[in-house]
């Protein structure tokens, strides 16, 4: 039988009501010291309970990690503390939220490091130019991680996950996607190492197993899920043979046994990101038989092709849900979706980010 957008489906240890997922969604409204402001938070992702499965936005493992202006941590008590309002009234509204896991890696700029160089798998500069509070600063430099250095990247993966979950989340995500930290140690126009983390495929796909295997060690298989971007640059990060490559890296997910893998595809159109490099998605479900997620610029249509070829088993939609935060109703009736304002996506404050209205209120 054909699954459907509003058919339930189980993730591990997790049992969604539908397949509409909300993908992460970077919103800033985090105070000093990246402590996430819990009152707009809890109302946020409330509102938005009725997802088959909210992935919490991209939230930073350690000060080293995140280099992105009011965004979230998950390393400090204070933060642990901020999110478990956060997960609680998601919770008492009848939703599933997990936290995604964030090592930024050469995209951290050093004003977030005190001046100090940010770390990725080589010495190499991102393209383009870093968001810091004092505006649009160019990337620096980042410096190679040391091989000694490794364990404990793999440690602040793990920190933050038994954080996430001391918070009342009910299982993560690791952020291997978008040109980040491990999305850098994946691809060879960002990875030049010369040791058992560089060169062929297999050891480009080491770190990403080794952080994988721990926090699946550390909060269980049935809570831990990973996402990847296979098809085409992304932040400068870019592989010459990404078939290879994200099959590979499928491949070692599917033995480690993890609930879900979700995978950003580029389309060659959209707003945020284009390429004409295929999807890669046949060929990862040929290799990866759990649950597969798909994002990026889906229609109702398009995602009702995708789950009705069984390509994908649940799709997670990200825009959408800015403007609309009973998105399923929406798309279950057919309903208009609300615009957001892009003005307001990185705002402090509640416009633009708890003000949308419900299809009741914007029918009446």
């Amino acid at each position: 039988m054909t699954a459907t957008l509003f058919d339930p489906i189980q993730l591990g240890a997790i049992s969604a009501p539908n397949r509409v997922f909300m993908s992460p969604l970077t919103r800033g409204r985090s105070s000093a010291g990246h402590v996430p402001v819990s009152e707009l938070k809890a109302v946020y992702y409330s509102q938005r309970a009725s997802a088959g499965l909210i992935i919490a936005e991209a939230t930073g493992i350690s000060q080293e990690g995140l280099g992105w202006p009011s965004a979230p941590g998950v390393w400090s008590d204070a933060q642990v503390a901020a999110w478990k309002p956060v997960t609680e009234a998601v919770h008492e509204a009848g939703g599933r939220i997990i936290l995604q896991l964030w090592h930024m890696g050469r995209l951290v700029h050093p004003d977030f490091l005190g001046g100090a160089q940010p770390v990725s798998a080589s010495a190499t500069t991102a393209p383009g130019d870093a968001h810091t509070a004092e505006g649009k600063k160019p990337y620096t430099e980042a410096r190679a991680l040391e091989t000694a250095e490794i364990p404990r990247i793999v440690e602040d993966y793990v920190h933050a996950a038994k954080n996430a979950m001391a918070a009342g989340f009910d299982g993560v995500q690791i952020h291997a996607a978008n040109g980040y930290l491990i999305d850098q140690f994946l691809r060879d126009n960002s990875n030049f190492r010369t040791d058992q983390y560089g060169g062929p495929i297999e050891n480009r796909i080491r770190l990403l197993r080794e952080v994988t295997q721990a926090v699946v060690n550390a909060v269980g298989s049935d809570r831990t899920s990973v996402r990847l971007s296979p098809n085409g640059e992304t932040q400068g990060a870019d592989d010459s043979n990404p078939v290879a490559l994200f099959t590979a890296a499928a491949a070692a997910l599917q033995d480690i046994g993890i609930a879900f893998l979700e995978l950003r595809e580029i389309k060659p159109y959209g707003n945020f990101g284009r390429t004409d490099v295929p999807r890669i998605s046949p060929h990862i479900r040929e290799v990866f038989k759990g649950p597969l997620v798909l994002n990026q610029e889906y229609t109702r249509e398009l995602a009702d092709a995708d789950l009705s070829s069984g390509l994908a088993d649940a799709i997670s939609f990200g825009r959408p849900y800015i403007g609309n935060p009973d998105l399923v109703e929406r798309l279950r009736v057919g309903a208009e979706l609300t615009p957001d304002n892009f003005k307001t996506w990185y705002s402090p404050g509640a416009e633009g980010y708890t003000d949308y209205p419900l299809l009741e209120s914007a029918d009446a």
